[in-house]
């Protein structure tokens, strides 16, 4: 008889079961870690290079922008570390009390004693020496929301009353929340990804379509109601007419895509960021790319997306748990939706959004906490089905099959 012996009247085999075999822990995905890390760093590069000149003017110190995403970017790795070495499954039990003190957060940006205003916005929190955005953590806290909730609902999502409309109304609040700030962009970004991870979740085509039918007249009204978002909107539609003035911000990108060519005037040689495109190192660093590098440049930090994107899919699909491959899915949509919004309104595509380019613009809270969504893909990639993609997110959970 083997020292394993006969425990509880079943016979110990000495070799591990196919059940142990397939829950086996296995190494991160590197091209998820690589293409992270080369984002960032790139994006310290160029945030170092569109801002030298502004904060020399401003603040006397030219690295006074690159000391701070220096400073974030060490902070965010050693997340990005953490959550790669933790359980997912933690996120699960911690998504309701994360969504609850995000609400919090958010509340409180609103008290004048306590939130900061910039730009007719008030968006963010001083803590002591440092602030912080609880917008960017409102993305991360509905992803973890809606993975846990769809796990607990399957196959019941698919009811209107009981498991479609409890989550539109949890987001809908925290959207509401958003839009007092105001930012309309985040709350787009956090309605769009909820409903992604409905469709996902096996939630009815035709739930679906209502809600979009309802939701674009509300996003109208919100737009045509607001003077600047208005003048947003129709400078998007003619940006050249105001050139000057309105539309000063979305030309001067064209400029600087325009004259970096195919392979860009040379890192540190444009010309844009001497005080002619307005936030260069944040939500328009991808123009300056494209002046400094070019359309290989450009292209490349795409492709690095492209790779993101793909990547946390198959992560998704071969994911051992329901929770795994909806939190994968939501994490990747999330990243993908930001960067590809961001890259729209550099380009003229959409209109002027306050969203950064993920991993790559100047921004403590949304580097941290993006970040910590790539720490926690990556633990997700460490647990699969035996390694083998499973060909549906949420076998015997109600989620649509992915091919």
């Amino acid at each position: 008889m083997s020292r394993r012996g006969i425990e509880g009247g079943t016979l110990a085999l000495p070799w591990p079961s196919s059940s142990q075999r397939s829950r086996r822990r296995i190494g991160t995905d590197a091209s998820v870690l690589a293409a992270a890390v080369v984002l960032a760093l790139v994006g310290l590069v160029m945030v170092f290079s569109a801002s030298a000149v502004l904060a020399g003017n401003r603040f006397h110190d030219s690295i006074y922008f690159l000391k701070r995403q220096v400073a974030w970017l060490a902070f965010g790795f050693l997340l990005l570390h953490v959550a790669s070495r933790v359980d997912y499954t933690l996120w699960r039990r911690l998504a309701w009390p994360i969504l609850g003190l995000t609400a919090v957060l958010l509340i409180l940006v609103l008290v004048p004693s306590m939130g900061v205003a910039a730009k007719g916005a008030r968006r963010w929190l001083r803590l002591g020496p440092i602030s912080m955005q609880p917008a960017e953590l409102a993305k991360l806290a509905v992803v973890l929301y809606m993975a846990s909730y769809l796990t607990k609902k399957g196959s019941r999502v698919t009811e209107w009353p009981s498991g479609f409309l409890p989550p539109l109304i949890v987001v809908g609040l925290l959207g509401g929340l958003l839009l007092l700030q105001p930012d309309l962009g985040t709350a787009v970004v956090i309605g769009l990804v909820a409903l992604g991870l409905l469709f996902l979740g096996g939630a009815r085509v035709t739930h679906l379509v209502g809600l979009i039918l309802v939701a674009v007249p509300v996003v109208a009204v919100l737009i045509l109601g607001s003077s600047y978002r208005r003048q947003r909107f129709l400078t998007f539609l003619a940006p050249w007419k105001d050139a000057t003035d309105a539309g000063f911000q979305v030309t001067q990108s064209f400029l600087a895509f325009g004259s970096g060519g195919l392979f860009g005037v040379g890192l540190g040689e444009g010309k844009q960021k001497l005080f002619f495109l307005p936030e260069a190192h944040t939500d328009f660093v991808l123009a300056l790319v494209g002046e400094e590098l070019g359309l290989v440049g450009t292209g490349g930090i795409m492709v690095l997306f492209v790779i993101l994107v793909i990547k946390g899919f198959q992560i998704a699909g071969r994911a051992r748990e329901p929770f795994g491959r909806y939190l994968a899915l939501g994490i990747t949509l999330l990243i993908g939706l930001q960067a590809l919004i961001n890259a729209g309104v550099v380009t003229g595509l959409l209109p002027t959004k306050g969203l950064t380019l993920p991993l790559v613009s100047y921004g403590g809270s949304s580097l941290t906490v993006n970040l910590l969504a790539i720490g926690i893909l990556l633990s997700i990639s460490r647990d699969r089905q035996g390694g083998k993609q499973t060909g549906q997110y949420a076998s015997g959970h109600g989620g649509r099959v992915f091919a």
